[in-house]
């Protein structure tokens, strides 16, 4: 399928890393124009030379934190006068800290909720403003499961990913009169540095739950993401997409792969 994204200009946080290299690097197959930010300078470096020996046009970089709305409006900024339009953002960078929720200090609330929610919120005001002019314009929030149901050890980290569900189904409504579709992502236990001391910890557990009997990769994620951002999904806005293996499509997971083991011997 076609999805008609060649020449479109997309905007990556923490697009160097993770889910969001995957997606970046989707796009850019797809023929889009890319732009990605982060807060580390050589990751950002290695990730343009990677992708220039690749073949592929040149990646606008910048180095910023999502949590400052002065540096996300620069970042816009630079896209605008770099590319002239901004076409799709997604909002990807995040991080988690997992603890019994009386061991948090105040710091890490505020440091969680500033990078997953107010980072999110900042993106989304970032972008929000160069779409409305030209009257078109996606931003995809990479969002948890965590938002539909909680970790026990990570209270901080779903409810800044609950409120970024939330912030998804607003600004869908809110930006809709200018051809704004705001739509969310909601991964699975994907394989990433930010989840690697988790599963190596709980990976059985984590499998038990997923209908697929494996864990996600950030490879997983791309193809959906793309596929949010194209016009073929131009009817799609204010919700999440669940894509995670099955994960708790039902309590029983293993049952049907004991039933397929018996029938095959």
């Amino acid at each position: 399928m076609d999805l008609h994204l060649k020449g479109k200009v997309v905007a990556v946080t923490g697009g160097a890393a993770g889910i969001g290299r995957a997606a970046a690097e989707e796009f850019l197959k797809e023929g889009a124009l890319l732009a990605v930010c982060g807060r580390t300078e050589a990751r950002l470096e290695a990730f343009a030379a990677e992708m220039k020996e690749q073949g592929f046009p040149e990646v606008y970089t910048m180095q910023a934190d999502v949590s400052s709305a002065e540096q996300m409006n620069a970042f816009a900024a630079g896209i605008r006068k770099r590319f002239g339009r901004i076409d799709v953002w997604v909002n990807n960078a995040g991080i988690a800290i997992n603890k019994f929720f009386l061991d948090y200090t105040e710091e890490e609330w505020d440091r969680i909720q500033s990078i997953n929610l107010k980072g999110v919120w900042n993106g989304c005001r970032a972008a929000a403003p160069y779409m409305q002019e030209q009257e078109s314009g996606v931003i995809i929030n990479i969002s948890s499961f965590a938002a539909k149901i909680p970790l026990a050890d990570g209270p901080i980290y779903a409810a800044s990913k609950a409120g970024v569900s939330s912030l998804t189904k607003t600004l869908a409504a809110d930006l809709a009169p200018w051809g704004i579709r705001v739509m969310g992502v909601i991964p699975g236990m994907i394989r990433t540095a930010i989840s690697e001391e988790n599963i190596r910890v709980n990976e059985e557990k984590f499998v038990q739950a997923i209908s697929m009997k494996r864990l996600g990769l950030p490879e997983d994620l791309a193809k959906p993401v793309v596929f949010i951002a194209s016009d073929a999904a131009a009817y799609m806005s204010g919700f999440d997409i669940e894509i995670t293996g099955g994960k708790f499509a039902a309590q029983n997971t293993d049952w049907p792969w004991q039933v397929k083991k018996e029938r095959e011997v």
